[in-house]
């Protein structure tokens, strides 16, 4: 199918309707009409007809002059978690990860240059990043995201991280050149950790859960305080709990 076709097929204002919804986040999860306008670069009198769609739809509510996303979006989301079945089969594994690290346990699926939280078992700690099922963090930076990009053959991952904004979010944080060579490492570990790149005092481990037929279908992540946990730990003790849950979890994957 050509580019013509596809943009014939391609209904723009669906498009922007989903973008609008994208727009409310952790930084505006309210917004009046205004905000919501400049924010998606839409005039005023389309960002009213697009929230109040959303409105009569149940996804957006009105409070005073703000607007703002109702429960019902999950339902957009939750098809997708299902489909994994993460609550009767994988779920358990998670939990018994968390609990033999005492730390965090964390499923991770690639979206584009980021990666989507899609289960979380938490636990008390120092890490100070609130990370909820559906928050997006940039791929080249997590541990989650490395094992993931890893698993890409060669022209996707190039074509990914040509579309990637690198940014120096700490002191650690690798560039392009350095994260290609770190690419190449993991795929013969068979892990990644990410020591303080994406978070000062943070160091994340995860390890790719393939399906039957070898393909990476999600990561499991765990993060850890660096003044708990050295590398050295990690790597005998946390690396083969992580893995053996990881083979578990392929066994029961449809």
């Amino acid at each position: 199918m050509d580019a013509a076709s596809l943009d014939k097929e391609f209904l723009s204002t669906f498009a922007r309707g989903l973008e609008v919804i994208r727009s409310f986040d952790t930084d505006t999860p309210s917004m009046s009409l205004s905000t919501l306008a400049q924010k998606n670069n839409l005039s005023r009198a389309s960002a009213r007809r697009f929230l109040l769609t959303l409105q009569k739809l149940g996804y957006v509510s009105q409070d005073d002059k703000k607007f703002r996303l109702t429960a019902k979006v999950l339902e957009l989301g939750y098809p997708y978690l299902a489909s994994l079945n993460f609550t009767e089969t994988i779920t358990p594994f998670m939990e018994q990860v968390s609990y033999k690290l005492e730390e965090s346990c964390s499923a991770l699926v690639l979206d584009g240059a980021n990666v989507v939280y899609v289960a979380r078992i938490p636990r008390r700690g120092l890490i100070p990043i609130n990370l909820q099922i559906g928050a997006r963090l940039p791929a080249y930076a997590t541990s989650g995201g490395r094992v993931l990009l890893a698993a890409l053959q060669e022209p996707e991952l190039e074509n990914l991280l040509e579309k990637t904004c690198f940014e120096k979010l700490t002191a650690y944080t690798m560039g392009p050149d350095e994260l290609r060579a770190e690419l190449s490492k993991i795929r013969l570990d068979g892990y990644a950790i990410v020591d303080q790149e994406l978070e000062l005092g943070m160091r994340a481990l995860a390890v790719p859960v393939l399906d039957r037929s070898g393909t990476a279908k999600f990561a499991l992540n765990s993060s850890s305080h660096v003044s708990t946990v050295s590398m050295d730990r990690i790597i005998q003790e946390y690396v083969p709990i992580m893995q053996e849950a990881a083979r578990k979890i392929t066994e029961v994957l449809p």
